[in-house]
């Protein structure tokens, strides 16, 4: 395979870059097979996943980075490894590494006793805190409280599916904090408050509709267990309270920083390995760390041992995306070269008939992709399949950005593998003895519930 690569050609790469328009689709297999792998490794093969993912990752990215050394001088291949690593890797992973430690230092104690009315405002809370911790630190944050709140129901896995509908997914659409691709779409050039200023209504529909179906669904069983005896409530009744609000401060650190880095423009830059490395930049990705370390020294161990934290999630994020983003480099020069590349056709799938772009296919491939493959990477294609100017796509192709941004964010709750909140939700609910629908049967709900919904959204919006 790496010959493959290699053999195809040795001028597609200019000294400057890669030349997107020369290369082959060849290039891009490295990228769909790690995406495959981390699609599939949970579900079909877990075991050896949990041991070896880190193998899967490397094995893809030395396909890349061989192949690119065989085809093109060293100047070249250090320079866009150099850029992807310091400009687009290394800030991604060190925000959710900070947004991971601080909401694994809040733990919410206490039970209530669950009825429609509390388990929807645990959802509504749940859906406007993901845009503020993360919707994997939100999740984390609220899925014990409510599995709690429900431990003593006949019928209670619905309610752990809506909870990856709004929690773990939509409701993380209105800042870069929310989800990775947002903020992707941030380290680009979109303004942070952009997605908050053109996507809450989108969000608001979308999560108020599937809300709804919710309190509809669980009015229905609640009405059906009472004609069964209630098992007795293995977590009796007690007001909820919350440590580690420390973190709360840290948290909003995290967002200074990412305003700072976006509205304070020094001109201080050091030139590395090609590529120059602002100072608003490394600034913002050093408090990030440091706000990591924070979190750790003043939260109370008894704290993060409640909330059943560890490192493992978060070593596995980093790897695999390391890969990712190698994995990537020669898919995002193709996608730059527009009509003259090898995608050309995905480009026409999404474009009218004059040539400008059609928001409902941006909608609909950048959720059907990220309904089964990671979110972040797909929407990194389908920002550069759009013209990747984060200028244009804020004002005159605004709507695209809104498409792209909502279908990556919302569609990753159709299936577990979607979004990395859903399967982590999914596995504590089954420690905690929820009978969770098997991967198919989650579909179903999906497919009853959320593509409905995103067909009027569609209609409404896009």
């Amino acid at each position: 395979m790496i010959g493959c690569l290699a053999a195809i050609p040795a001028p597609a790469f200019a000294a400057e870059g890669l030349d997107g328009a020369n290369l082959s689709l060849w290039w891009g297999l490295p990228f769909v097979g790690i995406l495959l792998s981390i699609a599939t490794g949970p579900v079909l093969y877990p075991h050896l996943w949990e041991h070896h993912f880190g193998k899967f990752a490397a094995f893809w990215s030395a396909l890349i980075v061989i192949a690119l050394m065989a085809s093109a001088d060293m100047t070249t291949v250090t320079g866009a490894l150099a850029h992807t690593m310091f400009l687009e890797y290394i800030p991604f992973i060190l925000l959710l590494l900070a947004l991971f430690t601080v909401a694994g230092g809040i733990y919410l104690e206490g039970n209530l006793h669950d009825s429609v009315f509390t388990n929807t405002v645990l959802l509504g809370i749940g859906a406007m805190l993901a845009s503020l911790v993360g919707t994997t630190g939100a999740a984390m944050i609220l899925i014990r409280p409510l599995i709690r709140a429900n431990d003593d129901r006949r019928y209670n896995a619905h309610v752990v599916v809506f909870f990856i509908f709004l929690v773990a997914n939509i409701g993380g659409a209105l800042t870069p904090l929310g989800d990775p691709p947002l903020f992707i779409g941030f380290l680009k050039g979109v303004d942070f408050f952009w997605t908050t200023e053109h996507l809450w209504l989108e969000t608001l529909t979308t999560a108020g509709i599937v809300l709804a179906v919710f309190c509809a669904i669980d009015l229905y069983f609640h009405q059906r267990e009472g004609h069964f005896s209630r098992a007795q409530d293995p977590t009796p009744d007690a007001p909820l309270k919350l440590h580690g609000q420390s973190n709360f401060l840290l948290l909003a650190l995290i967002i200074a920083a990412i305003l700072m880095s976006a509205k304070w423009k020094p001109g201080i830059a050091f030139h590395v390995a090609g590529v120059d490395l602002k100072l608003q930049d490394l600034l913002r990705d050093l408090v990030f760390l440091l706000v990591a370390v924070a979190s750790v020294r003043i939260t109370p161990k008894s704290v993060r041992a409640a909330n059943g934290f560890s490192w493992g999630p978060i070593k596995e994020v980093a790897i695999l995306f390391a890969g990712i983003f190698i994995c990537i480099i020669p898919v995002m020069a193709m996608l730059q070269a527009g009509t003259h590349g090898p995608f050309a056709g995905l480009l026409a799938m999404v474009s009218k008939a004059d040539g400008s772009g059609n928001p409902a296919a941006y909608f609909w491939l950048t959720g059907a992709l990220s309904s089964f493959l990671d979110n972040a990477p797909t929407y990194l294609v389908f920002f550069q399949l759009a013209g990747g100017d984060p200028d244009t796509l804020m004002t005159t192709n605004a709507t695209l950005l809104a498409a792209i941004s909502s279908g990556a964010v919302f569609m990753g709750a159709n299936t577990y593998i979607g979004n990395a909140p859903n399967f982590m939700v999914y596995a504590i609910a089954r420690e905690n003895g929820v009978k969770m629908p098997s991967f198919f049967g989650y579909m179903i709900w999906s497919g009853l519930v959320l593509l409905p919904t995103f067909v009027l959204i569609t209609w409404i919006f896009f």
